[in-house]
């Protein structure tokens, strides 16, 4: 067993980054993530594994950071909250076009704009469909428990250097700021050596020039990057699919969510059983790839799928895909930091699906 500790899902965030062997941490404070960065301060990581820390002068430099430092080979993150992380999309763009691995952390607030600093799950779309400008996508995870915001940078430090890609990890500020006891990963050794055919490690006399950049003006070759990195995003979607099923064995009804709306569903359910009502809970862990092979599996067992979404329904667009049209499919949500309790989410899936 490894070591036990209470900690907030921010402060587990940077400690799980300093055991996992990062080498590189560059961001800017943000409320609802700032402990991500304060914890990583008093901890003093150079003095623990090497582990650079730096506070950047802006959200945008911070990215650029994290995509020099990436280019090196080397095990480099970032976090931020909703609107820092708009500022770094044109950055995070740039390193899913140049297919370097970086770890990028969204405890997500209510927007539009600078919005709130209460939690919000709004950023779905960004974090799912792209965000900053070309045809990429983002490996996503979304901890729905401080042991996940741990465990998650472990797993996503090695999904970002199979794939050559960045990953996100997805919270919110409920996650981020709530407390629970976490279950520590034993801490790997940083790397001293990166052997990677494709990092930026010097020029010698027995190693060619290596250029890492995501431009190219050749309209064929462009192109042809492109195809690849299409491929590379359906082996994502072959291999990397994870969720959680609860309640689903004898489920007439489903409700899907994710992250901190995820834990309030399992009240929901059992409070609908309670009732007589046989309700299910579909939980994505990965939000892309999403599990969309495993909810169809469902169109042929259940009456109704309700999503529950802190935000004004944006995952309901990737379930409505999913079940082709072959289940009513309804969103309940709250936005502006308002968090929904478990009885108004079953009293929605009364009024909604049961009507």
């Amino acid at each position: 067993m490894g070591e036990l500790k209470l900690m907030k899902g921010n402060e587990a965030i940077a400690e799980a980054a300093i055991r996992a062997g990062a080498d590189a941490y560059f961001g800017y404070p943000i409320t609802p993530q700032s402990e991500v960065m304060e914890y990583l301060a008093a901890q003093q990581p150079h003095k623990r594994t090497g582990m650079v820390l730096l506070q950047a002068e802006s959200e945008i430099a911070a990215i650029n950071m994290v995509y020099g430092a990436a280019s090196t080979g080397k095990k480099t993150m970032t976090s931020s909250s909703s609107p820092g992380i708009s500022l770094k999309m044109e950055g995070i763009s740039y390193l899913a076009g140049a297919e370097l691995p970086a770890l990028i952390v969204n405890v997500v607030r209510g927007g539009p704009g600078l919005g709130t600093i209460q939690p919000s799950q709004s950023d779905y779309f960004q974090a799912t469909k792209g965000g900053g400008h070309g045809d990429y996508r983002l490996l996503v995870l979304a901890p729905a428990s401080v042991q996940e915001m741990s465990d998650f940078v472990k797993l996503g430090f090695e999904l970002a250097f199979k794939y050559r890609n960045p990953v996100m990890i997805l919270s919110d500020g409920i996650i981020g700021q709530m407390m629970e006891k976490v279950e520590l990963f034993d801490p790997i050794p940083r790397k001293t050596e990166i052997n990677e055919p494709w990092a930026l490690t010097g020029k010698s006399s027995d190693r060619k020039k290596r250029v890492v950049t995501s431009l190219d003006l050749d309209p064929y070759g462009n192109e042809k990057h492109n195809h690849e990195l299409q491929r590379k995003y359906k082996e994502m979607e072959e291999n990397e699919v994870r969720f959680e099923e609860i309640d689903c064995s004898d489920a007439e009804y489903l409700m899907v969510a994710y992250g901190s709306s995820a834990r309030i569903c399992q009240k929901a359910i059992k409070l609908a059983r309670l009732k007589g009502i046989k309700v299910g809970l579909l939980r994505p862990i990965t939000l892309f790839p999403f599990p969309t092979k495993q909810l169809y599996s469902y169109t042929n067992r259940i009456k109704g799928i309700l999503s529950v979404e802190l935000n004004t329904g944006q995952m309901i667009e990737d379930i409505r895909l999913a079940v082709n049209g072959k289940l009513p499919v309804e969103h309940f949500g709250r936005c502006g930091g308002v968090v929904h309790s478990p009885e108004e989410v079953l009293a929605a899936f009364e009024k909604i699906i049961m009507k």
